[in-house]
């Protein structure tokens, strides 16, 4: 949707494209006028030239205005393609800078190992205010951990079950089917901690937003300064990649933030390059055995258009290759 400043620049563009075009009108009206005149007036040569003169000087000048009726009407256009373009940025964010992932090819992919990395981050950063209702602790297991590593990780939580034989709830440990705990009970209750501000869940995070991968990572780097002449009340933080600049989340990512388990170095780039594969994979866990099954369903179809084509042009040659002769005498 367009903003109000943006509306007015479009109808401005168009009030002035249509005054043009009636300026033109007018100009070839009076112009028409002026030839029917000197059609109808023959009183010698004299009055033949001057008026031949006046009629090369009106289509001149009826040149120059139409010129400048159209050279004004497109530095208006231009002036709101840009208020609009403006304007779409300030309501949508910055437009997104374009990264080559390592799953973006046909063939390629998740980084299993960023994914884990990812997931630490994800616990040790993000998990304090974002849920991830749609992954259960199963689903990390042979894609980040081993399922004796999983099964540790879930038995450190407790969950609430029940109820048993008295009616009463009880705690038990985690489990692999138990999905992976939220922050908050409910949504007033994370409202409450947040300043009124909503976490939304990551679980499709990078579904639910436009080019989602690059917005995520583009959002978790593009903190900064407001400029000159943008103000930003307190409890919120410039961010020219979330609509409108001002987002409720401040910077979480700063180099050292996470020690990774493999040694790798930590930096913020690093976290958020890793995270944001994580979040990539909990949108499409099913994303390489979809490839992987794509890549025999190509195969077996390539195979089985070799053996039609044979099978056709065996069962064909058989008839193309007859000689047919016609006896015409009997």
């Amino acid at each position: 949707m367009l903003s109000r400043a943006a509306k007015r620049a479009v109808l401005a563009a168009r009030s002035c494209v249509l005054a043009a075009e009636s300026s033109t009108s007018s100009l070839s009206s009076s112009s028409a006028s002026i030839s029917f005149f000197n059609r109808t007036i023959k009183t010698g040569a004299s009055s033949t030239s001057s008026s031949s003169s006046q009629a090369s000087s009106s289509n001149t000048n009826r040149g120059y205005a139409a010129g400048a009726a159209l050279g004004s009407a497109l530095s208006v256009a231009a002036v709101s393609t840009t208020f609009v373009a403006s304007a779409d940025e300030a309501e949508h964010g910055l437009h997104l800078p374009q990264y080559s992932w390592p799953h973006d090819g046909l063939f390629d992919a998740y980084d299993h190992a960023s994914i884990r990395r990812g997931h630490q981050v994800y616990q040790q950063v993000c998990a304090a205010c974002h849920s991830l209702n749609q992954i259960c602790y199963r689903n990390l297991v042979d894609v980040a951990y081993t399922e004796q590593e999983v099964k540790t990780m879930a038995e450190e939580i407790e969950i609430t079950d029940g109820p048993d034989d008295t009616g009463e709830m009880f705690e038990r440990p985690g489990k692999l089917s138990d999905r992976l705990p939220s922050p908050y009970a409910n949504e007033e209750g994370a409202r409450y901690a947040n300043n009124g501000a909503y976490p939304p869940d990551l679980s499709l995070i990078t579904k639910a937003r436009h080019d989602g991968i690059n917005y995520v990572f583009a959002l978790l780097l593009g903190y900064r300064d407001a400029p000159a002449g943008i103000e930003i009340r307190d409890g919120l933080y410039y961010n020219p990649y979330f609509p409108g600049g001002a987002i409720a989340m401040p910077k979480m990512l700063v180099d050292g933030g996470v020690e990774y388990d493999d040694g790798t170095i930590a930096t913020e780039t690093q976290m958020a390059k890793d995270v944001t594969t994580f979040l990539a994979w909990a949108a499409e866990p099913e994303h390489d055995d979809r490839k992987l099954m794509g890549a025999k369903w190509m195969f077996a179809m390539a195979l089985l258009t070799v053996t039609a084509v044979y099978q056709k042009r065996y069962i064909w040659s058989q008839l193309k290759s007859r000689r047919v002769i016609v006896d015409a005498v009997r």
